[in-house]
């Protein structure tokens, strides 16, 4: 890879950085957090984990991306002083990729499945239980998201990844804007809206406050080098400070305009906030299904789901193949066919895993995909996290202040300010080692 290729423009770098971060995080998992974690009091903190530890993060991890101008596995080598084992994580970012992509490729699969039975009119029968044990469903849907995600980055950068997440993510955010208005004329509109907006401090308890974290970094996709690679993409024409806010802001728009969709729609129809990862699809079918031209909406908001979920997946894709690229020199091609097939196996875990092969890694009722969430939400994203937070803040260990800082300022735009360096350097990697020991300690390993 002697060129390293370039996105054509900086509109297409936010939709795309933006597409990795937009996904089932925001509209599949926020909104069932959020309603396991008592609603509005999660929302309020998770906001602030974007501001005080999302927004910082996604800078450093940017500029080492766009500094070393290299993916995960080899941007620490770029950087770090001879001697040092930095680039150690470059591998553990690549197999954070592999554990995500291993349960999300089949989410996606799930979205696409109900897409598919709204558009074509199958709807009574639908529901989460009977579609996670059906194993048929379960490999051909997410054979497709596997076959289509390689299938499109098989072409460069700019003809294939870019020019698709462009328009799927234009068409997703107007789409969301639609569904939020028509979930405010409910009738449960008012008492959904409260439960999901007015804070109630007396549920803010620090199991929720470490969920509201790892909330803030899976959404943004921060610690396994999906936004480093990206930074790798883009020339030093913008400050990646002020590039980072308008990710965070589009990101939270999509998250926060799903809990729009949703909360009402909830109240309305008597579905329980807190069903967990089944609440989409089961309280979103009931929905659709209570509802007047219920399958052209349900049609609409199934389809925009699924551009969601494309989006990361073609992101994490890119990611992963990236990686395997640079560590063997292969072609695009020949690259998209080999992690292809890769993937698939490993996704097959989780495919079967409420069917054929069956297997409880914590409590009661657990299975693949939650030994693969615990991998990613819980471990490696805090953990990577924190390793860019120490290499881009200590001197002599690591890369060090100056020359992120000279980095991250490159170009026009929001920069880096002086008085910010605390927080960088000290508040940031306390806050995340302090939440990450606590949800160690909460985490209902029975």
């Amino acid at each position: 890879m002697q060129n390293r290729e370039r996105l054509s423009s900086r509109l297409g770098f936010i939709l795309l950085s933006a597409g990795c971060a937009i996904g089932c995080g925001n509209v599949w998992k926020f909104p069932w957090m959020t309603g396991q974690n008592g609603g509005g009091g999660f929302v309020l903190v998770y906001i602030l984990c974007l501001l005080i530890l999302g927004l910082p993060v996604m800078t450093m991890e940017l500029a080492v991306g766009r500094a070393a101008q290299a993916s995960p596995v080899r941007m620490y080598h770029k950087l770090e002083k001879p001697g040092q084992k930095w680039h150690l994580h470059g591998y553990l970012a690549l197999f954070g990729n592999i554990c995500l992509m291993s349960f999300y490729t089949v989410v996606a699969g799930w979205i696409l499945y109900y897409f598919v039975s709204f558009l074509t009119g199958k709807t009574a029968e639908l529901g989460f239980v009977p579609m996670i044990s059906d194993p048929g469903i379960n490999m051909l849907y997410m054979g497709i998201v596997v076959v289509v995600g390689f299938l499109v980055l098989s072409f460069n950068l700019q003809g294939g990844l870019e020019r698709v997440t462009k328009y799927m993510m234009v068409a997703l955010l107007l789409l969301m804007v639609v569904l939020a208005i028509n979930s405010a004329t409910l009738p449960g509109a008012k008492e959904g809206l409260t439960f999901y907006l007015l804070p109630d401090f007396s549920k803010i308890t620090p199991s929720v406050v470490v969920g509201a974290m790892n909330q803030a970094f899976f959404t943004l996709s921060l610690g396994i080098g999906s936004m480093g690679i990206f930074g790798s993409y883009i020339g030093k024409e913008r400050s990646l400070m002020g590039e980072s806010v308008n990710i965070i802001i589009l990101d939270s728009f999509v998250a926060i305009t799903a809990g729009l969709i949703i909360f009402p729609a909830c109240f309305t129809y008597g579905v329980e906030v807190g069903a967990g990862p089944s609440l989409l699809f089961d309280t979103m079918a009931t929905v659709f299904n209570n509802m007047a031209g219920g399958r052209f909406w349900g049609s609409l908001f199934f389809l925009f789901m699924v551009f969601a979920a494309m989006s990361t997946v073609f992101a994490v894709f890119e990611n992963i193949l990236a990686c395997v690229r640079e560590m063997t020199g292969w072609s695009r091609p020949k690259g998209c066919i080999i992690c292809g097939i890769g993937l698939f196996i490993t996704s097959t875990t989780t495919a079967l895993g409420y069917s054929v092969i069956k297997f409880q890694p914590f409590a009661a009722g657990t299975a693949w995909l939650d030994l693969w969430d615990f991998l990613v939400s819980t471990n490696l994203l805090p953990i990577g996290s924190l390793v860019f937070a120490l290499f881009c803040c200590t001197k002599r260990f690591g890369w060090g202040w100056d020359n992120f800082v000279a980095e991250a300022n490159s170009g026009k735009g929001m920069k880096v300010q002086p008085w910010m360096k605390p927080i960088f350097t000290f508040v940031v990697p306390v806050a995340i080692i302090v939440l990450y020991i606590t949800g160690l300690i909460n985490f209902p390993w029975h």
